[in-house]
């Protein structure tokens, strides 16, 4: 394992960048676990006078002082841990808290590659398993580093005051028990590593079956899932268990460790005292203060297995917080600057692995123009390259060889933000979130007054249909929107793109999932939306982009033919030929014109 992800490296990086803003609060922790671990061994050194002055010599004057003493002491001890726990639990959660929202922030920095490349479910479970495997590591490590060392230093220093012979006698065997605890500590962090990775494809493979329900049980695919999900979780059970097991390890040989540490002390002991060497009430110091330390030993040893476990976490979190997005802002970036919303690719090359040069391009030294103000249409087969020309002008990728410009500026050259200002988007797959009809609309401008929203509804011709649901605009829509049918949830998402009022707007294939009706009343709000906008739109039903200022048909990530819908059918090219075949696809149902490629 290289030395960046060491355990020490790890564990100091999660101190520094997670646990060093709370200092102060440590610090305090740590002084009260002193204070703990001092009460802790004036408890076991009170057993001296507590043997041989009130028990043996029977000396009445010193009951109430050491009873009292007892007392204090306790109370101090308890009121010390309490502190002591407290401060830790807040640096804990805390600290945990602080790593999800950064966590958080730095997944919605990454660009669409990174999620295309990993699963949803591993994601998640960087938030729900791994932090929390961490805010074990971070809590036990320090409260073990202060109030168990402490607390065994404290009793260990009782000891050797009692009788240094014999406390050196009892702390031999312990060095024995350093190596097998370290071999448990190294196998529990790779256990836990997997543990977590596979916990992670379970996520995902939970939601992607709720997520689609509906066509497993259309397909009678029940016993399929549940034989994946059994398979699944047979895995993470036998990871769980032999996790379980080897953190339990240690325990056996503490306790071995122990039994031999207390049997010389009795032997030994024993032999002192009956000799003379020693008192009884020291040695019942000794053996208290030996049989108190064993705990925070045992504590101790336990440690390093839950640091290890932590530490496993942490190295597949700051895997995630290192990788850094491949689409940034330059460092000379300026704002966009807007004069009408011109967009053009120019000799766009784009692959969407660029370390694999002997990949096909998506998108092939394209040229292709999209005049300010106008509407102009991409059509073409399945995998041409129109939405990869689409994801282009956001910067959602970045072109392998060419550019993209807007207004004269390549999107490279400007700021992430303002550009994605400039634009809106429309696709056909709508993203609404488990919130109301109003926190959807208002998506699409962060502050919106409920009169902006409800005028920007109205103009998607969708304030109708939200006037009659129960809560109105307070409606919440359900996960992904299912309270909904399909032509109000497109609805709902052109309503958001009206209220952003961008200057240039992308219809990625918006109503090709909708009926008749419903296409019917989202064209028309799509109208609206499109009057004064640089529009660029993805069709592939032909028929709805005959009125485009300009379309373009690619094939294979090339420009194969421009022109309106006029000209292109009186070129009788490939555009004529495609329409061609989408009108006798319409008479013949079940064939489907999109998929069919364009003949030179």
């Amino acid at each position: 394992m290289s030395r960046k992800h060491s355990t020490r490296a790890l564990f100091g990086r999660l101190l520094r960048e997670a646990v060093r803003p709370y200092a102060a609060r440590i610090g305090l922790a740590v002084v009260a676990m002193a204070v703990a671990a001092a009460a802790q061994g004036m408890t076991a050194w009170l057993m001296e006078p507590v043997v041989d002055q009130v028990f043996s010599q029977k000396d009445k004057s010193m009951l109430w002082p050491v009873a009292i003493a007892v007392l204090a002491t306790f109370a101090v001890k308890g009121i010390a841990e309490y502190s002591q726990s407290g401060l830790m639990s807040h640096v804990g959660l805390r600290a945990i808290a602080d790593l999800q929202n950064r966590l958080y922030a730095h997944l919605t920095s990454q660009d669409v590659a990174f999620f295309q490349a990993h699963k949803t479910g591993s994601l998640v479970s960087r938030f729900l398993v791994d932090v929390n495997l961490l805010r074990a590591a971070v809590s036990n490590g320090i409260t073990g580093v202060g109030k168990d060392a402490l607390t065994a230093a404290a009793l260990i220093g009782v000891m050797f005051y009692q009788d240094w012979v014999l406390a050196t006698a009892a702390f031999l065997v312990f060095p024995i028990a350093i190596y097998p605890v370290a071999r448990l500590g190294r196998r529990m962090r790779k256990v836990s590593v997997n543990t977590q990775e596979q916990m992670g494809a379970f996520n995902t493979l939970l939601e992607q079956s709720f997520a689609g329900i509906r066509m497993v049980k259309a397909y009678r695919m029940e016993r399929v899932e549940q034989g994946r999900v059994a398979e699944l979780t047979e895995t993470v059970y036998r990871l769980t268990q032999k996790g379980a097991l080897t953190r339990a390890a240690s325990s056996p040989i503490m306790e071995m460790m122990g039994g031999i540490a207390v049997t010389v002390v009795i032997v030994y002991g024993g032999l002192r005292v009956i000799e003379g060497v020693t008192t009884t009430g020291a040695f019942f110091s000794f053996i208290t203060a030996l049989m108190m330390a064993y705990r925070p030993l045992k504590a101790l040893a336990n440690l390093n297995t839950v640091i290890q476990e932590g530490m496993g976490a942490a190295q597949r979190l700051f895997d995630v917080l290192d990788t850094r997005p491949a689409i940034t802002d330059a460092p000379d970036a300026q704002p966009l600057l807007l004069s009408g919303g011109h967009v053009r690719l120019e000799g766009v090359t784009f692959r969407y692995d660029a370390a694999e040069t002997d990949e096909r391009p998506a998108l092939h030294g394209l040229d292709l123009d999209v005049p300010a103000g106008r509407t102009v249409a991409l059509v073409g087969p399945s995998g041409s390259g129109k939405s990869t020309v689409m994801n282009m002008i956001p910067r959602f990728y970045d072109a392998t060889e060419g550019r993209v410009t807007v207004d004269g500026q390549d999107v490279r050259a400007v700021t992430l933000d303002s550009l994605r200002d400039a634009v809106a988007l429309v696709s056909q797959e709508v993203v609404l979130f488990d919130d109301t009809v109003a926190a959807n609309i208002g998506f699409g401008k962060p502050g919106a007054t409920r009169e902006e929203i409800e005028t920007a509804a109205r103009n998607a011709a969708a304030h109708e249909f939200i006037a009659a649901l129960p809560q109105g605009y307070d409606t919440i829509v359900g996960e992904r929107g299912l309270k909904l049918s399909g032509g109000q949830r497109q609805r709902l998402s052109i309503a958001r793109a009206m209220l952003k009022n961008a200057p240039i707007l992308l219809l990625d294939e918006a109503t090709s999932a909708l009926d008749t009706e419903s296409e019917r009343q989202v064209q028309g709000a799509l109208e609206d939306l499109m009057r004064g906008r640089t529009t660029l739109v993805i069709a592939h039903r032909l028929s709805t982009v005959t009125n485009a200022d300009l379309i373009h048909v690619i094939d294979a990530g090339r420009l194969v033919e421009s022109g309106t819908h006029e000209d292109l059918l009186r070129k009788g090219g490939a555009y004529a030929r495609l329409y061609q075949l989408q009108f006798a696809a319409e008479q013949a149902p079940g064939q489907g014109g999109e998929d069919i490629a364009l003949a030179p």
